[in-house]
């Protein structure tokens, strides 16, 4: 893919990037390293100091920050300026709490002092995705700033300029000149950058395939790496939910981001009593939806990321009605420029197909039917992926075995699943392994060092 900025909304390609070449990428890692020898001498107090002033250029500049998110990727302008603001609370998030996070862990032995101290690792490489392109940034650099690593961004190339715009963010906000890069660089150049020894880490968001490949470097390397891999979210839904409620919040969170983030509802299982109406409710509630201009405020859907990703969707689609699905509403690209696919619905999902084993990442809606929580729970785990999910239900009984048994990550109970920096973020299975935010964020790239005092 090249490095530039095409509208998905139109097609047009409005700004192509040079890559760097091999001398300016040894620059920016051998700067990286040197920043680190100071940069980690830094206090906490000087660090949240950069952060809360990197909070308020982001709520300052939200529009055009935004606006950017909105060009490159397809966002509404809504959802893009949200983003921003999420990113300059997750900002204020770490600069409260990092220093209490990192303090030194006492440990009780008795006739010595003895503690875990966290510090510092050194250059990490982040390799983040373009659907969020500036949360996904921030929910790593955030937590690694404050813990005294430095930063090198290899961002998906389809969003340059924001890339751009977060190092720039950052260092008006006061961070040293270094602290944070971003390398416009191809995906090819990544297996390099993990193989130098000045890299100590790396976290990924990314495809399934992008996290083998990331996963097997950094083991070669024997370096700390943490990976967010997408998944394929269980919805369940049981007869006791207000069904208003619950068709709601399923429709809101499929459609999120134009239907592309990790952690959309994609796997609806509704309690057999209760499926005709959820599905009849959800089927208009999608017609509903208006596509178009995500510049505009009445559109509610805006293009998927690229041509790419709408024959990727359309052919899954095809390829699960193909199988012996129902189709009830979409499944059909229409047509003009601009990378958009329709919401679309389909039941009675095969066995086998790809709407049974693979992750839609676009508005498309999966829905089984349950004959019981039992059941629920099968289809919620007949799986490969394990990032998190959502279940509606008032009965306590229900609850329960649903938080324990769903395998997964997260699993949110009469609430759709979040990213938000007070709790941790991650899954299981194919969806990685590792946590973001919380108090994971911070301590995901330190060394953890036993002090034994007599």
């Amino acid at each position: 893919m090249a490095i530039a900025t095409t509208n998905p909304a139109t097609g047009e390609t409005i700004r192509t990037f040079d890559a760097l070449t091999d001398a300016q990428l040894e620059q920016r890692l051998q700067t990286a390293a040197e920043v680190f020898r100071t940069y980690r001498t830094t206090t906490f107090a000087q660090r949240s100091g950069w952060l809360r002033r990197a909070a308020e250029i982001l709520d300052e500049e939200a529009e055009e920050l935004g606006g950017l998110a909105t060009l490159e990727m397809g966002k509404t302008l809504a959802s893009a300026i949200a983003e921003i603001h999420k990113c300059a609370k997750g900002c204020r998030w770490y600069a409260d709490h990092a220093e209490g996070i990192l303090a030194d862990l006492p440990h009780d032995v008795e006739g010595a002092r003895v503690f875990t101290r966290y510090q510092p690792l050194g250059p990490v490489l982040a390799i983040m995705p373009w659907n969020f392109p500036y949360w996904q940034v921030f929910r790593f650099a955030a937590p690694a700033l404050m813990a005294g690593n430095v930063g090198l961004l290899k961002h998906a190339s389809n969003v340059p300029q924001c890339a751009l715009a977060i190092e720039d963010v950052l260092r008006r906000a006061g961070f040293p000149e270094g602290a944070f890069q971003t390398l416009l660089v191809p995906s090819a150049a990544v297996e390099a950058i993990l193989d130098d020894v000045r890299v100590r880490a790396v976290t990924l968001t990314g495809s399934e395939g992008a996290g083998r490949e990331v996963a097997a470097a950094a083991g070669r390397n024997i370096k700390t790496s943490v990976l967010e891999l997408g998944g394929s979210d269980p919805f369940v839904v049981m007869p006791s939910v207000d069904l208003d409620v619950a068709v709601d919040n399923a429709v809101a969170s499929r459609t999120l981001n134009n239907g592309q983030s990790c952690i959309n509802a994609k796997r609806f299982i509704v309690h057999e009593q209760v499926a005709d109406e959820f599905v009849r409710r959800m089927v208009a509630k999608l017609e509903a939806l208006k596509l178009g201009d995500p510049r505009d405020e009445s559109t509610d859907m805006g293009p998927l990321s690229s041509p790419d990703a709408v024959e990727t969707l359309d052919k899954q689609v095809q390829d699960t009605v193909a199988a012996g699905a129902r189709l009830l509403t979409g499944g059909k690209p229409p047509g003009g420029p601009g990378n958009f696919y329709p919401p679309t619905l389909l039941t009675d999902i095969p066995e086998g197909s790809s709407g049974h084993r693979e992750e839609f990442f676009g508005p498309v809606a999966l829905v089984w039917r349950a004959r019981d929580v039992e059941d629920a729970i099968r289809i919620a785990n007949d799986s490969d992926f394990g990032l998190g999910g959502s279940a509606w239900t008032r009965d306590p009984a229900e609850q329960e075995r649903f938080v324990t048994e769903i395998e997964t990550g997260m699993i949110y109970v009469n609430r759709v699943t979040e990213s938000t920096p007070e709790v941790p973020f991650g899954g299981v299975k194919n969806s990685g392994y590792g946590r973001e935010l919380a108090d994971f964020g911070p301590r995901s790239f330190v060394n953890a060092k036993t002090v034994w005092i007599e």
